[in-house]
């Protein structure tokens, strides 16, 4: 059996760290237990390592084994890349100890979003369709439905990616109240235009304060991308998380089909760019039998 996680599209304009929709685009995660295997490198190690820490108060010990993470998400595009391996590893690492200790999913959700810092796109993957969060405390609160099935997200990339740490070091520390107010507006405004339907609402719900204006420093397809938001079935547009991917949402596949050469004369100056036509994933992660 297999892990399968997908994509997730976060913030969505003004729902900085607390908005996400997920995206059929997917990893796979498959662990198999080796003892003695050496723990492997990088994020998986962290995870991992996090993972015993928590067993260890069930009085579980470490154990070794062995990871193979494969699939669509392109790393580092604000796409969450690194939930989808976090959530992977997590998981397999639960269902590899069940015998041992039972991890709910309440306690993988905590821990992945520990390791995450925020809850936008780790809620996404974990629900599936759009999902509002907050942290409360310790724990997390998410609510999750899905979107209208004709919606389709238009995902435009440059080559080049962006570090999460990079897109949140041009923030600013503080905000002025208007565009804390602001956001707040646009944030409810934008989940009821969603669980409704409403896509004539969106191009104004996606309006930003927080983040979005700082980090066209940085994300400099947004700026040239922003103004097609609320025209020829453009429902709205975004930096997708921390970027330095844009999502166009599309009112129908056909809109999402048509808006590609808007997109390529808008963004020539830049380069070449990859571009992803996505349907709302409204499953959540979840394991399969594959072949």
């Amino acid at each position: 059996m297999v892990l399968r996680v997908p994509a997730s599209t976060s913030n969505l304009g003004p729902g900085f760290d607390c908005l996400g929709v997920a995206l059929n685009l997917y990893n796979t995660a498959t662990l198999t237990r080796a003892d003695g295997a050496k723990l492997p490198a990088g994020m998986i190690a962290e995870t991992a390592t996090a993972f015993f820490e928590r067993a260890r108060g069930a009085k579980m010990e470490p154990f070794g084994f062995e990871a193979r993470i494969e699939g669509d998400i392109p790393i580092s595009r604000g796409l969450g890349s690194s939930v989808a391996v976090r959530l992977g590893v997590l998981m397999g690492l639960a269902e590899l100890a069940r015998e041992s200790v039972a991890v709910s999913r309440e306690e993988i959700l905590k821990l992945l979003i520990e390791l995450e810092g925020h809850p936008d796109n780790a809620a996404a993957c974990w629900l599936g369709g759009f999902v509002a969060s907050a942290q409360e405390g310790e724990g997390v609160v998410a609510v999750s439905f899905p979107l209208p099935p004709e919606w389709r997200a238009v995902i435009a990339m440059p080559h080049e990616p962006l570090a999460t740490t990079e897109s949140r070091a041009v923030l600013p520390a503080a905000w002025p109240r208007r565009d804390v107010v602001a956001n707040l507006q646009h944030v409810a405004l934008l989940t009821a235009a969603f669980a409704m339907g409403r896509a004539n609402l969106i191009a104004r719900a996606m309006g930003d304060c927080l983040h979005q204006p700082y980090r066209g420093s940085v994300c400099p397809l947004l700026p040239k991308l922003l103004p097609l938001a609320g025209t020829d079935g453009i429902a709205g547009v975004a930096l997708s998380g921390a970027g330095p991917a844009v999502l166009l949402l599309m009112t129908s596949e056909t809109a999402a089909a048509g808006v590609l050469g808007r997109i390529q004369q808008a963004t020539e100056e830049l380069g070449r760019l990859e571009i992803l036509i996505c349907k709302t994933e409204s499953e959540a992660a979840r394991f399969e039998v594959l072949g």
